[in-house]
């Protein structure tokens, strides 16, 4: 699958895109707070679009180790409107709502949103599924055991690609039964894995094309990176370059990521090495 179908438009994944990220959170680990008012969002959304980004992820829901759990009434209240706020102001965007709900992934498509970006696979609401199935929209599946709350004593691997593998072919089996065609692999850095598993998964990035589907890598600014390398967050941009690079060359077709003009010139780069 090298295409993806978003409102009747084909996006091409076999020439990398960028997934730009607007958190409508007070407790993000980078950007928590930047984004609540209107013309915040917009202005950010605007900057993202202008600087290369194909598609928007709008969440809702901090899932930074150890975040707050908030209600769903309170997820759906962040989320629809900026959502429509976006639609409003840049209609041919492309937003991805990032949720684990149904509810809230439903209100988010139904919003105009287009893609449903869920850190469990479908696997923390038994709705969802069927929700992404009947909506016939793109489905990114992420790699995560436990929740954001407990995910960090959710560490052990038999074989972390092996295992990774066998919970994605688990996953996809499902999602197709319940319809959905469009299917984009998260392998997750930073849920359930140490600092060296998220090494060791980039480095083996590659073996994770065995189902032949998109990846979807999302590094930006994590602690992976930082730790370390000593430094905080706000210092990470550099590192985060890098591993964008590498997770280029080994496969990744979307990088989701908090600073677009960086990453959109390692496509750039990279494009030009495969030319």
């Amino acid at each position: 699958m090298t295409s993806i179908n978003c409102k009747g438009k084909l996006i091409d994944l076999s020439t990398p895109k960028i997934m730009g990220i607007l958190n409508i959170t007070p407790d993000s680990f980078y950007d928590g707070g930047k984004y609540v008012k209107e013309q915040e969002i917009l202005e950010h959304v605007d900057k993202m679009s202008t600087e290369g980004a194909t598609f928007i992820d709008v969440g809702g829901y901090s899932s930074r180790p150890g975040s707050k759990h908030i209600s769903e009434k309170e997820e759906l209240e962040r989320v629809v409107p900026a959502i429509e706020l976006i639609q409003q102001h840049y209609p041919e965007s492309i937003v991805s709502v990032d949720t684990f709900r149904s509810r809230v992934a439903k209100a988010g498509i139904e919003a105009g949103a287009c893609i449903v970006n869920d850190i469990s696979a479908g696997q923390l609401d038994e709705d969802m599924l069927s929700i992404v199935g009947q909506l016939n929209v793109p489905f990114v599946m992420m790699h995560m055991k436990g929740t954001p709350q407990t995910m960090k004593e959710h560490v052990n691997y038999t074989n972390l690609v092996s295992d990774i593998n066998l919970y994605f072919s688990e996953r996809i089996n499902k999602a197709l039964s319940f319809g959905i065609k469009d299917i984009i692999l998260d392998p997750g850095f930073g849920f359930s894995k140490n600092l060296e598993q998220n090494y060791e998964l980039l480095n083996k990035l590659d073996l994770l094309k065995i189902a032949g589907l998109p990846l979807l890598v999302g590094v930006s600014r994590k602690s992976m990176i930082f730790k370390l390398l000593g430094k905080s967050q706000n210092e990470a941009l550099n590192g985060t370059t890098s591993l964008n690079t590498i997770a280029l060359m080994k496969g990744a077709s979307i990088l989701r990521v908090h600073d677009v003009k960086e990453a959109m010139e390692c496509v750039s780069l990279f494009n030009q090495l495969n030319a």
